[in-house]
């Protein structure tokens, strides 16, 4: 069967005949790569099952993020970041710290909520966070926190992107008020409509598998699975759940919740995941900058082991020094 692969014409195997077949011919690691079919973007999930034909031309791209490298660049919504750490701006000491944070983070996103002003004219509520960013450096990821149905989110999402000028949103639907453990049906829902009022949604989930694919087919830009819950810095308390996600769509997934030290941002990204969010384990350090900082180099060393490959795992010792020729004592008699 002959096929253009990125360009290159080339023979397959007869029985390459799936998208699958074709990568393990070509030994071509599937992880972290878009496959496209004669222009059409062909789910992960479908891999397996879509059948090759005799003259098929087939894209196969990375889909990578964030890093000092712009051919290791983030890609979402044709958007993108030479940062894979993702920051939000709730619950530091002061707008001073939150600043100099972000600054020391790197981040290129960062997220804001939406809430109502105080009607007397005074308190916190009549100061707008957008004052204190330079919104020539963030791009702004407005969140639906503290929605709990579809129409609340939808409702947060149309005030967002007229308050805010973006139509990218951090798509929120809790559904525990103890855990703020994330509605999915109402969350595939809600993404459902927004994505066809225009919006770029990025949906905060569960670490389910399906809920992921769901999320995907639904139209959203990534998939947000917790890492564990919001706020808690509890760390990856189901990692393989988020390597079954990254392994099996195609969209960027970004680690969001949970994490609480630069560790848990690294396994994220070990993992392969394309980016991290995080905003408590900074906000709530002892020293907000220093743990900004940290967690942008525990982001960027985790996505370059990921790059680099991990050594194989054994169940036994594998001495790294010569076997041969060890001089040993000899017993004279």
């Amino acid at each position: 069967m002959n096929l253009t692969v990125n360009n290159e014409h080339i023979q397959v195997e007869n029985d390459a005949r799936t998208i699958s077949s074709l990568l393990e011919e070509r030994d071509i690691p599937a992880a972290s790569i878009v496959v496209a079919v004669n222009d059409d973007v062909i789910p992960r999930s479908e891999w397996d099952s879509h059948e090759l034909k005799d003259g098929d031309v087939v894209d196969i791209v990375q889909a990578v993020s964030g890093g000092d490298h712009d051919e290791d660049a983030l890609v979402i919504a044709g958007q993108r970041f030479s940062s894979r750490l993702f920051v939000g701006t709730g619950k530091y000491p002061d707008s001073e710290t939150m600043v100099r944070a972000l600054d020391a983070s790197g981040t290129e996103m960062v997220t804001v909520a939406i809430r109502f002003m105080n009607l007397n004219g005074e308190g916190e509520g009549q100061q707008s966070i957008l004052e204190h960013l330079d919104l020539s450096r963030y791009r702004l990821l407005p969140n639906t926190a503290g929605a709990y149905t579809v129409k609340d989110a939808v409702k947060m999402a149309r005030l967002a992107r007229a308050a805010t000028g973006t139509e990218w949103i951090k798509l929120e639907v809790i559904g525990d008020k103890r855990t703020l453990w994330p509605d999915v049906a109402a969350t595939v829902e809600a993404t459902k409509i927004l994505v066809d009022e225009g919006f770029t949604v990025l949906p905060y989930t569960s670490p389910d598998l399906v809920a992921a694919m769901r999320l995907e087919e639904a139209g959203a830009a990534t998939v947000m699975p917790l890492a564990s819950p919001i706020g808690s810095g509890a760390g990856m308390q189901d990692w393989k759940s988020i390597e079954r996600i990254v392994e099996s769509v195609s969209v960027p997934v970004v680690v969001d919740a949970g994490i609480g030290v630069p560790s848990d941002a690294a396994l994220a990204m070990e993992l392969g995941a394309d980016a991290v969010l995080v905003n408590t384990a900074v906000a709530k350090a002892g020293d907000p900058v220093r743990m900004a900082r940290a967690m942008k180099l525990g982001t960027e060393a985790g996505r370059l082991s990921f790059l680099a490959g991990r050594m194989p795992v054994s169940g036994y010792a594998n001495p790294s020094s010569p076997t041969e020729g060890v001089p040993v004592a000899v017993a004279i008699e």
